[in-house]
């Protein structure tokens, strides 16, 4: 039911506003979930190989999706589509272990969302770098330095004096 799928990179999946009718596993590749804040594009969330994601609300509910969804290398992906989406839970929503493991994927998609806001609230840009540096390594290596900067809500020059700064105290 999954359909595989090449996708080249700065390849939009879906668009802000849009219904999303469709969610994807990544075999390979990084992909950005971004929004348009007044204007500026404000990145909010990056996947990696063997993640899955998906405009949930606007999936779920057939609602204009609040964020897009892009890629930035060249990407394997697995689409499904919304009916056959469908058609799967209706058989495996009788499979209590399946249910189970749905229940802890979406409590762990929460916490990761509830840290990450709490970390906004608390930590500095530059603590938000380190906690980057130290639990996400493949982020810092593969993800472009703007996108790094929009997500830690800060510009690319501050995200420069950041690193600058870390790599002077380390000398």
């Amino acid at each position: 039911m999954h359909k595989r799928m090449e996708v080249p990179a700065k390849t939009i999946l879906l668009n802000e506003g849009d219904v999303s009718r469709r969610s994807f596993i990544i075999e390979k590749g990084c992909l950005r979930v971004w929004f348009n804040n007044n204007g500026k594009d404000t990145t909010f969330q990056f996947f990696f190989e063997n993640e899955g994601l998906a405009s949930l609300e606007s999936f779920r509910k057939n609602i204009p999706g609040m964020f897009t969804i892009e890629t930035i290398e060249p990407c394997v992906i697995y689409v499904l589509e919304k009916k056959d989406y469908e058609t799967i839970m209706l058989t495996l929503s009788k499979e209590a272990d399946f249910m189970n493991e749905m229940v802890n994927v979406l409590v762990e998609r929460q916490l990761h969302y509830m840290r990450e806001f709490l970390s906004f609230i608390r930590d500095t840009p530059q603590q938000r770098y380190l906690n980057l540096l130290k639990e996400k390594p493949q982020l810092i290596r593969r993800v472009p330095q703007h996108y790094i900067a929009s997500y830690l809500g800060i510009t690319t020059v501050h995200l420069s004096r950041i690193k600058n700064k870390l790599l002077k105290g380390k000398s």
